[in-house]
Protein backbone atom coordinates (compact mmCIF):
# COMPACT_ATOMS: atom_id res chain seq x y z
CA UNK A 1 0.00 0.00 0.00
CA UNK A 2 1.41 3.39 -1.00
CA UNK A 3 2.11 6.03 1.62
CA UNK A 4 3.53 8.62 -0.80
CA UNK A 5 2.80 8.97 -4.49
CA UNK A 6 4.44 11.68 -6.57
CA UNK A 7 3.16 12.08 -10.11
CA UNK A 8 4.85 14.12 -12.86
CA UNK A 9 6.31 16.64 -10.44
CA UNK A 10 7.97 19.79 -11.79
CA UNK A 11 9.55 22.61 -9.83
CA UNK A 12 10.94 25.72 -11.51
CA UNK A 13 12.48 28.70 -9.75
CA UNK A 14 12.30 32.03 -11.55
CA UNK A 15 11.05 32.78 -15.02
CA UNK A 16 12.34 33.38 -18.51
CA UNK A 17 16.04 33.07 -19.22
CA UNK A 18 16.86 32.98 -15.51
CA UNK A 19 14.53 30.05 -14.77
CA UNK A 20 16.08 27.11 -12.91
CA UNK A 21 14.36 23.77 -13.49
CA UNK A 22 15.12 22.03 -10.20
CA UNK A 23 12.79 19.06 -10.74
CA UNK A 24 11.43 17.72 -14.01
CA UNK A 25 8.84 14.98 -14.38
CA UNK A 26 9.54 13.18 -11.09
CA UNK A 27 7.23 10.23 -10.37
CA UNK A 28 7.57 8.01 -7.28
CA UNK A 29 5.43 5.42 -5.54
CA UNK A 30 6.70 4.65 -2.03
CA UNK A 31 5.14 1.86 -0.03
CA UNK A 32 4.46 1.57 3.69
CA UNK A 33 7.12 -0.51 5.37
CA UNK A 34 9.75 0.54 2.84
CA UNK A 35 13.09 2.18 3.41
CA UNK A 36 13.71 4.42 0.44
CA UNK A 37 16.76 6.51 -0.47
CA UNK A 38 17.47 9.41 -2.79
CA UNK A 39 21.08 10.24 -3.64
CA UNK A 40 22.77 12.79 -5.82
CA UNK A 41 25.27 15.61 -6.07
CA UNK A 42 24.76 18.91 -4.32
CA UNK A 43 22.31 21.03 -6.27
CA UNK A 44 20.58 18.08 -7.95
CA UNK A 45 17.24 18.87 -6.31
CA UNK A 46 17.12 16.41 -3.40
CA UNK A 47 16.10 18.91 -0.72
CA UNK A 48 13.64 20.54 -3.08
CA UNK A 49 12.00 17.17 -3.64
CA UNK A 50 11.79 16.57 0.12
CA UNK A 51 10.25 19.99 0.73
CA UNK A 52 7.69 19.37 -2.01
CA UNK A 53 6.45 16.33 -0.07
CA UNK A 54 4.97 18.46 2.70
CA UNK A 55 4.42 21.50 0.49
CA UNK A 56 6.99 23.67 2.24
CA UNK A 57 7.96 24.11 -1.39
CA UNK A 58 4.94 24.19 -3.68
CA UNK A 59 5.51 22.31 -6.95
CA UNK A 60 5.14 24.20 -10.20
CA UNK A 61 2.98 21.31 -11.43
CA UNK A 62 2.25 17.69 -10.63
CA UNK A 63 0.67 15.99 -7.63
CA UNK A 64 1.92 14.88 -4.22
CA UNK A 65 -0.35 12.33 -2.56
CA UNK A 66 0.40 11.45 1.07
CA UNK A 67 -1.70 8.78 2.75
CA UNK A 68 -4.39 9.19 0.10
CA UNK A 69 -4.56 13.01 0.24
CA UNK A 70 -3.48 15.21 -2.65
CA UNK A 71 -1.39 17.78 -0.77
CA UNK A 72 -1.36 20.13 -3.76
CA UNK A 73 -5.17 20.36 -3.76
CA UNK A 74 -5.64 21.26 -0.09
CA UNK A 75 -6.61 24.68 1.20
CA UNK A 76 -4.19 26.46 3.55
CA UNK A 77 -6.23 25.37 6.56
CA UNK A 78 -6.43 21.78 5.34
CA UNK A 79 -2.70 21.82 4.59
CA UNK A 80 -1.86 22.96 8.13
CA UNK A 81 -3.85 20.05 9.51
CA UNK A 82 -2.31 17.57 7.04
CA UNK A 83 1.20 18.66 8.01
CA UNK A 84 0.62 17.28 11.50
CA UNK A 85 0.99 13.89 9.83
CA UNK A 86 4.06 14.93 7.82
CA UNK A 87 6.65 16.29 10.25
CA UNK A 88 10.25 17.20 9.61
CA UNK A 89 13.68 17.00 11.25
CA UNK A 90 16.26 19.57 10.16
CA UNK A 91 20.04 19.59 10.07
CA UNK A 92 20.20 22.57 12.45
CA UNK A 93 17.82 21.06 15.06
CA UNK A 94 15.66 24.25 15.25
CA UNK A 95 15.00 23.86 18.96
CA UNK A 96 13.56 26.73 21.01
CA UNK A 97 16.49 27.83 23.13
CA UNK A 98 14.36 29.47 25.82
CA UNK A 99 12.43 26.27 26.45
CA UNK A 100 13.53 23.16 28.30
CA UNK A 101 13.89 19.85 26.52
CA UNK A 102 10.50 18.74 27.85
CA UNK A 103 8.78 21.94 26.74
CA UNK A 104 10.38 21.70 23.29
CA UNK A 105 8.85 18.25 22.83
CA UNK A 106 5.51 19.50 24.20
CA UNK A 107 5.42 22.47 21.83
CA UNK A 108 3.76 20.81 18.78
CA UNK A 109 1.12 19.32 21.05
CA UNK A 110 0.41 22.75 22.55
CA UNK A 111 -0.15 24.10 19.04
CA UNK A 112 -2.55 21.27 18.23
CA UNK A 113 -4.57 21.84 21.42
CA UNK A 114 -3.53 18.71 23.32
CA UNK A 115 -4.24 19.01 27.08
CA UNK A 116 -1.15 19.86 29.12
CA UNK A 117 -1.15 16.67 31.21
CA UNK A 118 -1.47 14.51 28.10
CA UNK A 119 1.28 16.49 26.35
CA UNK A 120 3.65 16.03 29.28
CA UNK A 121 2.97 12.29 29.45
CA UNK A 122 3.55 11.86 25.72
CA UNK A 123 6.70 14.01 25.81
CA UNK A 124 8.22 11.97 28.64
CA UNK A 125 7.46 8.75 26.76
CA UNK A 126 9.25 10.14 23.69
CA UNK A 127 12.23 11.27 25.76
CA UNK A 128 12.42 7.71 27.06
CA UNK A 129 12.37 6.51 23.45
CA UNK A 130 15.32 8.71 22.46
CA UNK A 131 17.19 8.07 25.73
CA UNK A 132 16.99 11.58 27.17
CA UNK A 133 14.43 11.48 29.95
CA UNK A 134 17.06 12.58 32.46
CA UNK A 135 17.56 15.76 30.37
CA UNK A 136 13.89 16.79 30.50
CA UNK A 137 14.60 19.95 32.52
CA UNK A 138 17.79 20.89 30.67
CA UNK A 139 18.00 23.59 28.00
CA UNK A 140 19.31 23.04 24.45
CA UNK A 141 22.44 25.05 25.21
CA UNK A 142 23.34 22.42 27.80
CA UNK A 143 23.16 19.53 25.31
CA UNK A 144 25.55 18.08 22.76
CA UNK A 145 24.72 18.15 19.05
CA UNK A 146 23.65 14.51 19.11
CA UNK A 147 21.40 15.12 22.12
CA UNK A 148 19.83 18.14 20.42
CA UNK A 149 19.03 16.00 17.38
CA UNK A 150 17.44 13.37 19.63
CA UNK A 151 15.23 16.08 21.11
CA UNK A 152 14.32 17.19 17.58
CA UNK A 153 13.36 13.60 16.72
CA UNK A 154 11.20 13.34 19.85
CA UNK A 155 9.51 16.64 19.02
CA UNK A 156 8.82 15.52 15.45
CA UNK A 157 7.11 12.38 16.77
CA UNK A 158 4.95 14.27 19.27
CA UNK A 159 1.72 14.27 17.28
CA UNK A 160 2.09 10.68 16.02
CA UNK A 161 2.92 11.57 12.40
CA UNK A 162 2.54 9.15 9.56
CA UNK A 163 5.50 10.60 7.66
CA UNK A 164 8.75 11.87 9.14
CA UNK A 165 10.92 13.93 6.80
CA UNK A 166 14.51 14.40 7.93
CA UNK A 167 16.61 16.78 5.87
CA UNK A 168 20.22 15.82 6.47
CA UNK A 169 19.91 15.38 10.26
CA UNK A 170 23.40 13.95 10.74
CA UNK A 171 25.62 16.12 8.55
CA UNK A 172 26.73 18.30 11.47
CA UNK A 173 27.52 15.30 13.69
CA UNK A 174 30.58 13.11 14.06
CA UNK A 175 30.55 9.56 12.70
CA UNK A 176 29.92 7.93 16.09
CA UNK A 177 26.95 10.18 16.86
CA UNK A 178 25.69 9.78 13.29
CA UNK A 179 25.58 6.01 13.71
CA UNK A 180 23.69 6.40 17.00
CA UNK A 181 21.09 8.70 15.38
CA UNK A 182 20.64 6.37 12.40
CA UNK A 183 20.28 3.39 14.71
CA UNK A 184 17.63 5.33 16.62
CA UNK A 185 15.71 6.08 13.41
CA UNK A 186 15.93 2.40 12.46
CA UNK A 187 14.64 1.39 15.89
CA UNK A 188 11.73 3.81 15.56
CA UNK A 189 10.96 2.28 12.19
CA UNK A 190 11.06 -1.26 13.55
CA UNK A 191 8.96 -0.53 16.63
CA UNK A 192 6.33 1.33 14.56
CA UNK A 193 6.70 4.51 16.60
CA UNK A 194 6.26 6.37 13.32
CA UNK A 195 4.92 5.33 9.97
CA UNK A 196 7.50 6.82 7.64
CA UNK A 197 10.78 8.67 7.79
CA UNK A 198 12.78 10.41 5.13
CA UNK A 199 16.28 11.62 5.77
CA UNK A 200 19.28 12.90 3.92
CA UNK A 201 22.75 11.98 5.12
CA UNK A 202 26.29 11.22 4.07
CA UNK A 203 26.67 8.04 2.03
CA UNK A 204 29.89 6.93 3.67
CA UNK A 205 28.30 6.86 7.14
CA UNK A 206 25.66 4.27 6.27
CA UNK A 207 25.72 1.72 3.46
CA UNK A 208 22.82 -0.66 3.92
CA UNK A 209 19.97 1.05 5.74
CA UNK A 210 17.57 1.52 2.81
CA UNK A 211 15.71 -0.96 0.60
CA UNK A 212 15.44 1.15 -2.55
CA UNK A 213 16.94 4.36 -3.78
CA UNK A 214 16.35 7.13 -6.27
CA UNK A 215 19.50 8.53 -7.81
CA UNK A 216 19.33 12.15 -8.85
CA UNK A 217 22.33 12.50 -11.12
CA UNK A 218 21.46 16.03 -12.19
CA UNK A 219 18.44 18.30 -12.34
CA UNK A 220 16.98 16.49 -15.31
CA UNK A 221 17.43 12.74 -15.05
CA UNK A 222 16.58 10.22 -12.32
CA UNK A 223 16.30 6.48 -11.99
CA UNK A 224 15.20 3.94 -9.43
CA UNK A 225 17.21 0.96 -8.35
CA UNK A 226 16.79 -1.89 -5.85
CA UNK A 227 19.35 -1.99 -3.08
CA UNK A 228 20.68 -5.04 -1.28
CA UNK A 229 24.39 -4.43 -0.85
CA UNK A 230 24.79 -0.76 -1.67
CA UNK A 231 28.11 1.05 -1.76
CA UNK A 232 30.11 -2.01 -0.62
CA UNK A 233 33.10 -0.86 -2.64
CA UNK A 234 33.16 2.84 -3.41
CA UNK A 235 36.07 5.15 -3.91
CA UNK A 236 36.80 8.47 -2.27
CA UNK A 237 35.02 10.23 -5.10
CA UNK A 238 31.70 9.18 -3.58
CA UNK A 239 32.38 11.20 -0.44
CA UNK A 240 30.71 14.23 -2.00
CA UNK A 241 27.45 12.38 -2.54
CA UNK A 242 24.50 12.44 -0.20
CA UNK A 243 21.42 10.33 0.00
CA UNK A 244 17.97 10.68 1.43
CA UNK A 245 16.87 7.84 3.61
CA UNK A 246 13.23 6.93 3.62
CA UNK A 247 12.14 4.68 6.46
CA UNK A 248 8.58 3.53 6.76
CA UNK A 249 6.67 0.91 8.66
CA UNK A 250 3.10 -0.28 8.93
CA UNK A 251 1.16 1.10 11.86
Amino acid sequence: MSIIQIQHLYKTFGTGENAVHALEDISLDIQKGEIFGIIGLSGAGKSTLVRCMNLLERPTSGTVIVDGKDMTALSEKELRLARRNVTMIFQSFNLLMQRTVLKNVCFPMELSGTPAAQSRKRALELLDLVGLREKADAYPSQLSGGQCQRVAIARALANNPKVLLCDEPTSALDSFTTKAILDLLSDINQTAAVGDALTRLNVFFRKNIHDRQLRVWDKFSTFLCKIKHCFISMGEGWAGYFFILFCSCLI
